[in-house]
């Protein structure tokens, strides 16, 4: 990912991820509405925009996330200078691997995380982990990982997960679908408000210092 030192850079990083988004989900929403074409041709638009409407809404989400982390990464800070939940985010690896193992030597690692290594510059990973099936549970952890609310989300958690992920999942194992386009586009603006209110959230996250562990 390109390095991203500045607020100006994350926002332009996130304003730029929207724009060409949003422009592939217009064309779509256009091809589905359109009047002149038959019954057949728009089901066809449909199960493609299905694939499409969730491709952009899993692809921002890691983007925008990874983007934040980046950002957060370049500031220079310690792990004390964090909040809790980016720390866990360092210590899960650790964590994991003590584990899988016996090893003291495994353990020790683990130890002088927590008693000496936190004054020590952070070192976050990149990639936020969507696991290729964005459901609102995974979502709620992505949140959770990088001090966002989840709780708007909680309110669309029925429609992420029964109405776009279920039918992206019956798209991609070549299943029938039936749906109609007032719901498709009803799913298109609630996607669309969603990634806004994802890329908001960073924003202000990332301008107000909220990363950061209140003295």
């Amino acid at each position: 990912m390109t390095k991203i030192r500045t607020l100006e850079q994350l926002q332009q990083h996130l304003d730029d991820e929207l724009a060409w988004r949003k422009k592939e989900l217009a064309v779509i929403k256009a091809l589905v509405t359109a009047r002149s074409s038959s019954a057949e041709i728009i089901n066809c638009h449909i199960r493609g925009g299905i694939a499409l409407i969730y491709a952009h809404w899993e692809g921002f989400i890691k983007a925008a996330g990874s983007a934040y982390l980046t950002y957060i990464a370049s500031q220079r800070l310690t792990y004390l200078d964090l909040t809790n939940n980016f720390v866990a985010i360092a210590a899960k690896n650790l964590l994991s691997e003590a584990g899988l193992s016996n090893k003291v030597v495994i353990y020790t690692k683990v130890t002088e995380f927590f008693t000496s290594g936190l004054a020590n510059r952070c070192n976050l990973p990149m990639d936020v982990e969507t696991r290729s099936n964005l459901s609102s549970e995974v979502l709620k952890e992505i949140a959770y990982t990088l001090g966002l609310d989840y709780t708007e989300y909680a309110t669309k958690a029925k429609l992420i997960d029964e109405t776009l992920l279920r039918s992206r999942n019956e798209v991609a194992h070549g299943k029938h679908l039936l749906m109609d386009v007032e719901e498709f586009v009803d799913l298109h603006r609630t996607v669309i408000n969603l990634i806004d209110l994802f890329s908001n959230q960073i924003s202000n996250a990332a301008s107000t210092k909220a990363y950061k562990r209140t003295p």
